[in-house]
């Protein structure tokens, strides 16, 4: 069965050919990863000479998709994916600054600021699909100036980031070693972030899309293109408590929410003017 890799996190490019090129920091070294779609194999090079452990790779199999009937339709389509491969992000602060410049705006004008905010302060290589960044550490994110966020598109983010730059600084250490749930609250402590931005983020470091906002509109969105013919609920609430009925097992739920946003990583349907995201 062939294997399907998620694109879903803006820092994702495309070589000259198409093939999805990403730079990631693992253990404070940074890595090249490289999609080989002949291979369908995620190729992962050090980009730093003191790089050592590679950053982890995730793959899940459709086996672990739930089996309602009432999804049916979804289901079938989202199984035609294979097994699903996701690059784990390797960077809590890359994860949570991610989170943070998708609220409020469309999914399309959330990748275009993040490219922009990454490419102005980050530490950027040479990579197949040209200079690619690292994003901008927290001891930069505090020294850039109201009109540095500006000047970029992201003079709404400058309040979150700078808190959470600090708030990283003196617990980013003891976040990575908390399980999904309790990095979720206590991400939420942290001023500008609320639950759906934690959630999003912990479900980028952790990998666990158990605990990803599975009312969030993106997912709404693909389920629906996904499966036309089904009828689903418009509101998140609803949506949430249909997707739990669905998938009741903590594996399920994380394939289902997996699939789902997979297909929607490669559906390249922009029309709409993509998902806007809350705090």
């Amino acid at each position: 069965m062939s294997t399907t890799i998620i694109t879903e996190h803006p820092g994702w490019h495309e070589t000259p050919t198409g093939e999805p090129v990403r730079v990631v920091e693992h253990q404070s070294a940074a890595w090249l990863a490289h999609w080989e779609s002949e291979r369908e194999h995620l190729l992962l090079r050090p980009l730093d000479a003191d790089a050592a452990e590679q950053p982890p790779v995730a793959y899940t199999s459709a086996v672990e998709l739930p089996t309602a009937v009432e999804g049916t339709l979804l289901l079938d389509e989202l199984v035609s994916l294979g097994t699903v491969a996701r690059l784990t992000n390797p960077s809590l602060w890359d994860a949570i600054t991610t989170a943070l410049l998708r609220q409020v705006i469309s999914a399309p004008q959330a990748r275009k600021k993040h490219r922009a905010y990454y490419a102005a302060y980050g530490r950027t290589f040479d990579t197949p699909a040209g200079p690619l960044p690292l994003a901008p550490t927290p001891e930069v994110v505090l020294e850039v100036s109201d009109e540095g966020f500006a000047a970029i598109g992201a003079k709404f983010n400058a309040k979150g980031l700078r808190a959470a730059a600090a708030a990283y600084l003196d617990r980013g250490d003891y976040w990575t070693t908390l399980a999904p749930e309790s990095l979720v609250k206590e991400l939420c402590e942290v001023s500008y972030i609320g639950p759906w931005t934690a959630a999003a983020a912990a479900a980028d470091f952790t990998g666990d899309h158990s605990i990803y906002p599975h009312g969030d509109l993106a997912v709404r969105t693909w389920a629906g293109r996904a499966a036309p013919a089904l009828t689903l609920p418009d509101d998140d609430k609803p949506f949430e408590a249909l997707w739990r009925q669905w998938a009741p097992t903590r594996t399920q739920l994380h394939a289902l929410t997996l699939f789902t946003l997979t297909w929607g990583s490669h559906a390249r349907i922009t029309r709409t003017g993509g998902t806007p995201h809350h705090p």
